[in-house]
């Protein structure tokens, strides 16, 4: 298991991830965009969005840093857009740990399977923590 910060910007993400490829000397980023996201008959993808950066992650010294552009019009302030990712292969720990931190707090996006994880949600905690529990095997 592991917690590792996620970074959101507003559409230079891909400039982001070329910078730190290159000021950590790390290998390129695996990205995908807005535009490869299956298709959804009732939320089209904008063709000013398909080519922002929707998931990417960087290893950079053993530890996993995740990167996404925001979809316009999703709340943006810049400096405050770092949520912490709990990733792991055991569901009922995930679960337990987002029920514990939806207690008093904002679930942003419940805990359901998603086309790139069999569980996946996203929960602000009563201290303005931003969470996101993903599972990965």
């Amino acid at each position: 298991m592991a917690i590792q910060p996620y970074f959101v910007f507003d559409g230079n993400c891909g400039d982001v991830l070329d910078f730190y490829e290159r000021v950590f000397q790390a290998e390129p980023a695996k990205r995908q965009t807005f535009g490869e996201m299956p298709p959804h008959p009732d939320h089209p993808v904008p063709e000013e969005v398909k080519n922002r950066i929707m998931h990417a992650n960087m290893e950079v010294e053993g530890t996993t840093l995740m990167f996404s552009d925001t979809f316009p019009g999703m709340p943006f302030q810049q400096g405050s857009t770092i949520t912490l990712t709990i990733v792991s292969a055991d569901e009922q720990k995930l679960t337990s740990y987002f029920e514990g931190l939806s207690e008093g707090g904002e679930v942003a996006m419940p805990l359901q399977e998603t086309f790139w994880s069999k569980l996946y949600g996203q929960v602000r905690d009563k201290y303005g923590i931003e969470w996101q529990v993903n599972y990965q095997s």
